[in-house]
């Protein structure tokens, strides 16, 4: 027969299985929001390094940087084009995650500001919507964490993985910083207080 403590219990047990449902979904989201944003940028980065899907390689990449006046245009090739498929690969598979993400959150920035905002949003015309796009993707996951779907630990070197990731991003907008006054002075352009 029905009872009050039956129904009590059940709803009990619902709401334990509710719950567990709900952080299994919410790892499971993280996680393909890991592999698509993290394979995207993997596949960027193998167009600029080994001329894959199309893209320029090394040597193409620093040419469009040199015409873009960034100084010095190998060191700053390389890093990008690297920071895109090693941190793209890395943040795919879980590992050091807020390292990845905030590095390629820096990535999207510098594209950002560098050569897509004169060209408005959209990515038909060169715009900013794709790296947008992406660098929402870099600061959900920075700021949410890998989800249990990672090779990560709880924490890194002593530090949540929120902390790490947005000491890590302002030492990638710093870097970003160091590339801009790179490009300003390597063209000859003088910034006015």
């Amino acid at each position: 027969m029905y009872s009050y403590r039956y129904a009590q219990e059940r709803t009990f047990f619902e709401t334990v299985v509710a719950k567990v449902v709900e952080l299994l979904m919410n790892d499971l989201g993280l996680l393909i929001l890991r592999l698509v944003v993290g394979l995207t940028l993997t596949a960027h980065g193998a167009q600029k390094l080994f001329g894959w899907f199309g893209g320029p390689g090394i040597e193409g990449w620093t040419g469009i940087l040199s015409q873009m006046g960034v100084r010095p245009a190998g060191v700053w090739a390389w890093l990008h084009a690297l920071m895109e498929f090693v941190g793209g690969l890395m943040l795919g598979i879980g590992l050091l995650t807020p390292l990845a993400a905030a590095g390629l959150a820096s990535v999207m920035v510098m594209a950002i500001v560098k050569v897509h905002w004169k060209n408005g949003f959209f990515n038909k015309n060169g715009g900013i919507e794709f790296a947008l796009a992406m660098l929402g993707g870099m600061i959900a996951i920075g700021l949410s964490g890998p989800g249990a779907y990672a090779l990560d630990p709880q924490s890194l070197f002593g530090w949540s993985s929120t902390a790490l990731f947005l000491v890590a991003l302002l030492l990638g907008l710093l870097v970003d910083g160091l590339a801009l006054a790179s490009t300003a002075f390597g063209t000859g352009q003088r910034h006015t207080a």
